[in-house]
């Protein structure tokens, strides 16, 4: 494209400004001047086919000229520009769909079609981060009722990428995480498509965690998958790992993720939509959810674990999918790493029928499994955990998966992070009780998942018995800085693991 009179050329700057989405223009840019723009007004920026709602800010500096611009790192990436592009920039239109998110707000239901309305205009990038996050919270604390998750699940799911497949059973899990751990997928994935099921499963990164299944997966091959690559690495494996985000499969899911997660937000309903939606596109027929329950899990109560079996349950039924709910135990982590390379390595000790590979996470990722492979007609009820536990223990779990890695681009193994400090018991007594929420934070804080090794490795499962000095968690990082930010907050916090006599 050539420069003209309404174009300005970017420049590129390297401003991360995390999920802000931000456009630099002089103080003299003659678009600013002739449109009446300020500063920090919602602006569209175009390019191509592309754009996305970005906040203005004015440079008063000579680093750019009259017939430039420059954007944040967030939000070149989000267009797709390159270093000598044309934009145009333009006022913010009204959308009737932001009426919607204000009805919402104010506590009206929401019909099928606003809720599409919305979706259409979050994909389409007309959404800034201040309008997602109010419609984030305008759903959140539980406030869409059974109908609106079901228009939501179906408004995110129809908007992308949908896969289909000629197989009448096509299974998938997913756990609503809470606990630290609990990193089964890839496990689980290894054993299904040994048993010869059809299992493309796709992950997404954190949100208010120290690892995502796809930021664990990372770390040990590829998971930025297309929706053609996915179709040709199931046929001839039988399953795969891939990152969600990179399919263009619900692709309103990811967007509304990365601000929950500047938020520290994950709303029941969205969440069930978030899910399901993906589980719909990708084409899963028969799907097992997994519910951990504990006092500082993110399902705390029988209560509120029933609420959320029946919503899955129903919203899954609209959709057509078989769901099966499991009932896990919430009350500690879920083997011994907590962060991507970590979990990875716990991951691989049970896939190599390692003595030392944490039992539990064994335990689980067989139960979840057999549930999988039951669903299939040549699995007899009752006989799935023993034809599981075969398939793990004989090699052929560990076999299909280096096949899959290979398929996606080649297996490596997870690093450790050069950083550790141990926190250790200062007096005798019996783990009697674990804050999952808080260990997840140290965890966090050390710089997992954007620092894949960082994070930390536990020792202490609910009724060990330590002495004075012995290490209850070990927490790894990349750098001084994040080590002694995380240290210092674990050694506020010193009833992270309760300890009883």
């Amino acid at each position: 494209m050539d420069n003209t009179s309404n174009s300005l050329k970017l420049i590129r700057l390297g401003i991360d400004t995390q999920q802000e989405f931000i456009v630099f223009v002089p103080t003299n840019c003659f678009i600013y001047k002739s449109e009446g723009f300020e500063a920090a007004t919602q602006i569209i920026v175009s390019r191509d086919h592309h754009q996305v709602v970005a906040t203005l800010n004015i440079v008063q500096s000579d680093i750019l000229k009259n017939c430039e611009a420059s954007l944040s790192e967030s939000a070149w990436e989000r267009i797709g520009a390159t270093e000598g592009d044309y934009i145009q920039l333009s006022h913010l239109p009204p959308l009737a769909s932001l009426g919607y998110v204000r009805s919402k707000i104010y506590g009206n239901k929401l019909t099928a079609q606003e809720f599409k309305a919305i979706i259409h205009d979050i994909v389409a990038g007309n959404y800034s981060n201040i309008h997602l996050a109010s419609f984030i919270t305008a759903c959140g604390h539980n406030n869409l009722s059974i109908q609106e998750v079901v228009y939501l699940t179906k408004a995110m799911a129809n908007i992308g990428e949908q896969l289909h497949w000629e197989h009448p059973v096509i299974v998938d899990k997913h756990s609503v995480g809470g606990i630290p751990g609990n990193r089964t997928t890839p496990i689980v994935v290894a054993i299904v498509a040994a048993a010869g099921l059809i299992i493309p499963k796709t992950s997404s990164r954190a949100i208010t965690s120290p690892a995502g299944t796809a930021d664990t997966i990372e770390t040990m091959t590829k998971v930025n998958l297309s929706a053609a690559d996915i179709k040709a690495i199931v046929a001839r494996e039988g399953g795969c790992m891939a990152w969600g985000g990179a399919l263009g499969i619900s692709p309103a899911d990811d967007i509304l993720i990365r601000v929950e997660r500047v938020l520290d937000l994950d709303p029941l309903g969205q969440m069930i939509a978030s899910v399901l939606s993906k589980k719909a596109a990708i084409g899963a027929t028969h799907v097992v959810i997994d519910i951990p329950v504990g006092p500082t899990a993110k399902i705390r109560s029988n209560h509120e674990f029933i609420k959320l079996k029946n919503l899955f349950s129903d919203v899954g039924h609209a959709l057509g999918l078989h769901i099966y709910i499991l009932k896990s135990d919430g009350h500690q982590p879920l083997g011994k790493g907590i962060g991507p390379s970590l979990e990875a390595k716990d991951i691989l000790a049970v896939l190599r029928n390692d003595k030392k590979a944490p039992a539990d996470l064994k335990e689980k990722a067989l139960l979840l499994a057999s549930i999988l492979m039951e669903f299939s007609e040549a699995v007899p009820l009752g006989t799935g955990i023993e034809l599981a536990k075969n398939l793990l223990e004989n090699g052929k779990a560990l076999k299909k998966f280096m096949a899959i890695c290979e398929a996606q681009g080649g297996f490596k193994e997870p690093s450790t992070a050069p950083l550790s400090y141990d926190i250790c018991a200062t007096r005798s007594g019996i783990v009697s009780e674990i804050d999952n929420r808080n260990l997840a934070k140290v965890a966090k804080l050390a710089g997992a998942p954007h620092d894949p090794t960082a994070g930390i490795e536990f020792f202490s499962k609910i009724g060990t018995q330590v002495e004075p000095g012995q290490v209850l968690y070990r927490i790894h990082s990349e750098s001084k800085g994040a080590l002694g930010y995380s240290c210092a907050y674990a050694l506020s916090m010193p009833n992270i693991i309760k300890l009883t006599d």
